[in-house]
């Protein structure tokens, strides 16, 4: 058995089932393997950007890390930017880069680089094998970690995958348990909410099931305080019979008044709210003046085990969440607009759909309409890096094969890996995807105001900057050139038609939203 051989074995054996892949020369041995070792799906991106975003999204949904394969230092660094995202997320993710053969290094060929420079910045673990007797045990060692939600870089020498003395494939090795939180603690928190004095619970870290988000509902209606999940949450359960929360909003300015008059903000899985980004006159730290942090529980902790021996100290487990409650929507008519899109959504999405928001502006609605929609899962843009939708939309599906998929894009996100597009059609992924078509990077066009920059009022340069126009993208061509059945939408009536149309069949699906620019203030 070679090193590839081994190393494939040992990740469908330490629970690693799928491998996203554009490889290059170096991994050819590890693509032979791919033939010869039952038990890894393989999936070919044709940008490793769709790679690393498919990774994530799969991790979200399957609970569990996959693979991806890249080539070299430059094909982890088109992979960065997502990977980046997986971070933030806190989800598991084994990249294997192929290197050249460790004799080969000694020279100054076109791709060599330093790719444990290069993929230290947003790996947890890294290690180069240096034998084919070690390569199996790096490997376990590399999913262990990503099993603890962790980023795991293998790098694979050449010459270390296709050499023939390499050790036996190793089992799964231990996963710990999330941890548990401290009985002083939840004793602490207990007491602070039976004061009775504003408070919020701000809860993010992780995946928030509809158990938790009952449980924390339930000590939200015992105690009075208000229940809040961080911006950007990475799968919370939400829609008809989830319990009722908060969102804290993107925008400083906003997120400030939303937590204006607060004594005690309780930290469960979340960090401390910060801007998101840095302005002219406005403080980077979002809790009010006089308002007391506390931690309830950090991200990997077990939140549902926290939450219910919480609960049981405050002798509230037979109170009655408020949970959100299905409503019937008539049919939107007029202009095509964001809220119009989200009145649509609401109105048809099924259950149990998997939505990935990268919709920037245009999304801002849909999030708080779908509240009344059927029970689904929302995936946020953690790491704010755009172009994670359709490549973390293809792992969405990939992990959960019996349900719809949605994808919220805005066209200027889209286009950074509008590549994904193929992999969707040649896996026959049952995703929709809805680009806003706005011809605008319209977010950056309300931060240039907010920032202050020329005064808040972009010149004919700057604005030509932002602006997507001349020519105007063609998404339906797009799609359908990569073999997905695409149509476009101009009015809130064809809107409603076409997505209801996608709804109710399988398989891929893009419709373009031609929506106006949102304007905010």
């Amino acid at each position: 058995m070679n090193g590839a051989a081994s190393l494939v074995q040992t990740l469908v054996n330490c629970g690693v089932e799928v491998c996203f892949t554009n490889p290059g020369t170096s991994e050819m041995h590890f693509v032979a393997a791919l033939d010869d070792v039952e038990g890894m799906r393989c999936v070919l991106g044709l940008f490793e950007g769709v790679v690393s975003g498919a990774a994530d999204g799969y991790a979200r949904i399957a609970r569990k890390p996959a693979a991806t394969l890249l080539h070299l230092g430059p094909g982890f660094g088109n992979a960065f930017a997502n990977v980046h995202n997986a971070k933030k997320a806190r989800v598991g993710m084994v990249n294997i880069v192929g290197d050249h053969a460790t004799y080969h290094l000694q020279y100054e060929t076109p791709l060599n680089s330093d790719i444990e420079g290069i993929v230290g910045t947003v790996s947890h673990w890294v290690r180069s094998s240096e034998s084919p007797a070690a390569l199996s045990t790096d490997a376990a060692q590399a999913a262990q970690a990503a099993h603890h939600g962790q980023i795991a870089t293998l790098i694979l020498p050449a010459d270390v995958s296709w050499s023939e003395d390499a050790a036996p494939p190793m089992a799964m090795p231990d996963i710990a348990p999330p941890r548990r939180v401290q009985s002083d603690t939840i004793e602490a928190i207990k007491n602070l909410l039976a004061r009775g004095e504003p408070t919020l619970l701000l809860v993010g870290g992780g995946e928030i099931t509809q158990k938790a988000s009952l449980l924390l509902s339930k000590i939200g209606e015992h105690t009075g305080a208000r229940v809040c999940v961080e911006t950007f949450p990475v799968r919370v359960a939400r829609g008809e019979g989830t319990g009722q929360l908060e969102r804290l909003p993107y925008l400083a300015e906003m997120a400030y008044q939303h937590l204006g008059g607060l004594n005690h903000i309780v930290l469960v899985g979340a960090l401390e709210p910060i801007s998101f980004f840095a302005y002219p006159h406005i403080q980077s730290k979002l809790v009010p003046e006089g308002c007391e942090l506390h931690t309830l529980s950090t991200p990997g902790d077990d939140l549902e085990d926290c939450l219910e021996r919480l609960i049981d100290a405050l002798g509230c487990a037979d109170v009655a969440p408020r949970c959100s409650v299905r409503a019937t929507l008539e049919a939107p008519t007029g202009d095509l607009t964001p809220l119009t899109v989200a009145q649509s959504i609401s109105r048809s999405l099924p259950s149990q759909t998997i939505v990935v928001d990268d919709g920037a502006t245009s999304s801002l609605p849909i999030y708080a309409l779908t509240e009344a929609a059927p029970a689904h899962d929302w995936l946020s843009l953690t790491g704010g890096a755009i172009g994670f939708g359709i490549p973390n939309a293809i792992g969405a599906a990939i992990a959960a094969p019996e349900r719809k998929v949605l994808c919220l894009a805005g066209d200027g996100s889209a286009m950074y890996t509008n590549q994904a597009l193929w992999t969707i059609a040649r896996e026959q992924l049952d995703v929709t995807v809805v680009v806003f078509s706005n011809h605008k990077y319209n977010i950056l066009e309300i931060e240039f105001a907010r920032t202050g920059a020329r005064g808040g009022k972009p010149g004919p340069n700057a604005a030509a900057m932002l602006d997507l126009g001349q020519p105007n993208l063609d998404f339906v061509s797009m799609a359908t050139g990569m073999g997905i059945q695409a149509s476009r939408a101009a009015t809130a009536s064809e809107f409603d038609a076409q997505f209801a149309d996608a709804m109710a069949q399988r398989g891929p699906r893009l419709i373009e939203a031609m929506v106006p620019p949102v304007k905010l203030g």
